[in-house]
């Protein structure tokens, strides 16, 4: 559903993308905790539904809901904006964003490096090449391929760069994604990567939420909304045709169609550098299963093998297919978590049976992360106890591997940054909590390891530690966490500490550089911490499959785990403890928001998820009914009425003032929810501080200014509520 974007100021988790401790406590106010309520029924769930009187507020664009965003927006700006941090947090943040010496990370297309730039010159954004050799240089000699800037002024279209599908057979040719403000719904339009110009009379595929794979040189395999209505109840395609150079849309021949009930169905076009390829169709029954087809000459063919495992690469001419449940395929069985190799050319021939073989397993602690393939060679990064580690597998014959260690340096975060399918050359990006990330070069055949790019520090560490701890949840489990703090910390419980979570969806939260933690927040004094908690990849499937619908508690038991640790070693209190998470990390925010109120003095909830009794109605909601279940079951409506933030909200409890945040232009969880959210507070006179942003999509704004602004407005909250 939703994952990181690195064009966010903070950690935004997107793609695609709920008890209380037993321990009896009570807010400051003296009131009962919200948690210890007794939890509304499903019958009560579809009353709730049926007399909310916020309804006209999930009509994002009507005139009404408009007025109010605009009048609670003034509120919030007269107050944050006018606060006298503001303005040094807003520039300080503007100049992290526009830095000229930002590390300007690679896509390899064709054996050249290529780059998408925004700066103060290039609000929009420019997309960019250089050569692989002159990219490791101080000053590469940059061309410029697209200027989104230019483009946008001459079509008079508010157009936000969504990204580049060049895995055609020539590498010459992509697809250019572009969106209306940042939606995940997009325009995609051919273009010439010798030209550097969009083709005349190539493809254009109309705005809409869809997708397209290159079939050939000449035709796209594509998935969107052919008619109107035919899309699932999540918003996605269900049907893939196949359209031909120079045809209209209405002549392309439809290949593939599932169900209005499914999640989506894509298509999927996987090559090597050796010459292997082969098209697939993936249907999604739910938002982690997969149905696998491949095209043959006759036809879509079902592969046999699990709902829940996913394609990671084509190399050699064999498949890799990470498990996210376990495989018996009659003679062997394969654990969830594990990387399995699969022959492309017998799997085409008889996906009815197929063979594959093991090539990782992880341990108890272990999670693989990312994988990535040069020509004759595959790349792994793992999660080791919440640390990276690197790999390079070799295939010799009999679908044998062999294997050995990057020696990348350790205790670090270690994440694939691009890779040459027609070469040797990968990138690593290294980075820790007071780190500047490293971008390294490594040749996968020789294994030298070449520093290319280096981020300058955008603040003083040198008077701050990194420690990792872990915190007993309430079930027993071991929740580990990390926490960036002052050398010279007192325990005395006065620190102000803003503690992060995501806790959902399988994604892993590793460490990383953030320079607007570390500028605005570190160096003021502040304490940053990180919870690995249940829910997320760190420790593979089964430590997120712990958390799925109604075993959800557990995750937020593990975040409130984590921040009575804090308490309990004295690093803070809840007069300093502020908590910040976005996307399935607002709801996070949301649940610990109404379970706990009496830990909390800030609570960041970011483009959020709050009504979870009507999020399956609200833009791409019902696609996530894999990680949070449904109301129409029963017990799982029960379960998510007794956790649901907006539905828990109780008059003469004792609240922390929250910042809530989302965009109008976020066609994925929708601004819904943190409207609705705002306006129930102010009919119970809570006091809270309500923005949206009017661009960006799933995030905090279309370009560097928006987003720093955004993030200038929650660290000034912070520092109000947290730093006296």
């Amino acid at each position: 559903m939703i994952k990181n974007d690195a064009s966010t100021p903070f950690r935004l988790v997107a793609f695609l993308t709920l008890l209380t401790l037993s321990v009896n406590v009570t807010s400051r106010a003296g009131a009962q905790s919200p948690g210890a309520q007794a939890s509304p029924t499903s019958a009560t769930a579809a009353d709730q539904q049926a007399s909310d009187p916020f309804l006209w507020l999930e009509d994002v664009h009507g005139a009404r809901a408009t007025e109010w965003v605009t009048a609670e927006n003034a509120k919030t700006l007269a107050v944050l904006q006018q606060d006298p941090r503001f303005a040094a947090f807003y520039a300080a943040q503007v100049k992290i964003g526009e830095a000229k010496d930002r590390i300007p990370y690679p896509q390899i297309i064709g054996g050249r490096v290529y780059n998408f730039w925004q700066d103060a010159s290039h609000v929009r954004g420019i997309w960019r090449t250089t050569s692989l050799t002159d990219y490791t240089r101080a000053l590469p000699a940059w061309k410029t391929v697209l200027d989104l800037d230019e483009l946008a002024k001459t079509e008079q279209k508010n157009w936000v760069w969504l990204g580049a599908n060049c895995n055609s057979p020539s590498r010459k040719r992509c697809l250019i994604s572009l969106s209306d403000g940042g939606e995940d719904a997009v325009t995609i339009r051919e273009f010439d990567l010798g030209r550097g110009a969009f083709v005349a009379d190539g493809f254009v595929l109309p705005h809409g939420k869809q997708s397209a794979t290159w079939a050939d040189a000449d035709s796209l395999l594509v998935a969107r909304e052919w008619e109107p209505g035919l899309m699932t109840a999540s918003g996605y395609p269900f049907v893939i045709k196949r359209i031909a150079r120079g045809e209209p849309l209405t002549s392309a021949r439809e290949i593939f169609r599932g169900s209005k009930t499914d999640v989506s169905v894509q298509s999927l076009g996987l090559r090597d550098g050796q010459g292997h390829h082969a098209l697939f169709v993936q249907r999604a029954p739910s938002f982690f299963e997969t149905e696998k087809f491949v095209l043959t000459p006759a036809g879509p063919r079902k592969l046999n093998m699990p709902l829940k495992s996913r394609f990671r690469q084509l190399i050699a001419g064999r498949l890799l297919i990470q498990l996210s449940d376990s495989w018996n395929t009659g003679s062997a069985t394969f654990p969830s978590g594990a990387l399995v190799s699969v022959d492309l050319a017998a799997a085409t021939k008889d996906p009815d049976h197929l063979r594959p073989t093991l090539f990782y397993a992880s341990g108890p602690r272990q999670s693989l992360q990312g994988v990535a393939a040069t020509r004759d060679r595959l790349i792994v990064t793992v999660l080791d106890n919440v640390k990276g580690r690197a790999f390079i597998y070799t295939p010799v014959a009999h679908e044998r591997w062999t294997t050995r260690r990057l020696r990348l340096p350790d205790n670090s975060s270690i994440e694939l940054a691009g890779a040459d399918q027609t070469g040797s050359a990968v990138f690593f990006n290294l980075s820790g909590y007071l780190t500047p990330s490293t971008l390294v070069l490594a040749d996968t055949n020789t294994d030298a390891l070449v520093r290319a790019k280096a981020e300058t520090p955008r603040f003083d560490a040198s008077k701050d530690e990194v420690e990792q701890h872990f915190a007993t949840s309430k079930d027993g489990t071991q929740v580990p966490y990390f926490i960036v703090h002052p050398k010279k910390m007192h325990l005395d419980g006065g620190n102000a500490t803003i503690l992060y979570g995501y806790g959902g969806f399988s994604v892993s939260l590793t460490p990383g550089y953030d320079p607007t933690i570390g500028k605005l927040w570190l160096e003021r004094g502040g304490v940053y911490v990180v919870a690995n908690i249940r829910g997320g990849g760190e420790f593979g499937p089964a430590w997120h499959e712990a958390g799925l619908k109604t075993k959800r508690q557990v995750i937020y038991d593990d975040f409130t785990a984590v921040a009575k640790d804090l308490i309990a070693r004295k690093i803070t209190s809840s007069a300093h403890l502020g908590i910040q998470g976005g996307s399935n990390g607002g709801l996070l925010m949301g649940v610990e928001f109404t379970q706990h109120p009496e830990l909390w003095n800030a609570v960041d909830i970011e483009v959020p998820l709050l009504d979870m009794l009507r999020f399956e109605k609200i833009q791409a909601g019902a696609s996530w009914v894999g990680e949070y279940g449904s109301v129409a079951n029963p017990d799982e409506a029960t379960f998510l009425a007794s956790i649901s933030p907006y539905n828990n909200l109780k008059s003469g409890v004792k609240y922390p003032e929250p910042f809530i945040w989302t965009t109008t232009k976020d066609d994925r969880v929708g601004p819904q929810h943190a409207r609705k959210f705002a306006a129930k507070l102010a009919s119970m006179g809570i006091p809270y501080f309500f923005y949206e942003v009017t661009e960006g999509g799933h995030g905090s704004g279309a370009n560097i200014k928006e987003q720093s602004f955004t993030a200038a407005l929650a660290m000034t909250y912070f520092t109000r509520k947290l730093m006296k």
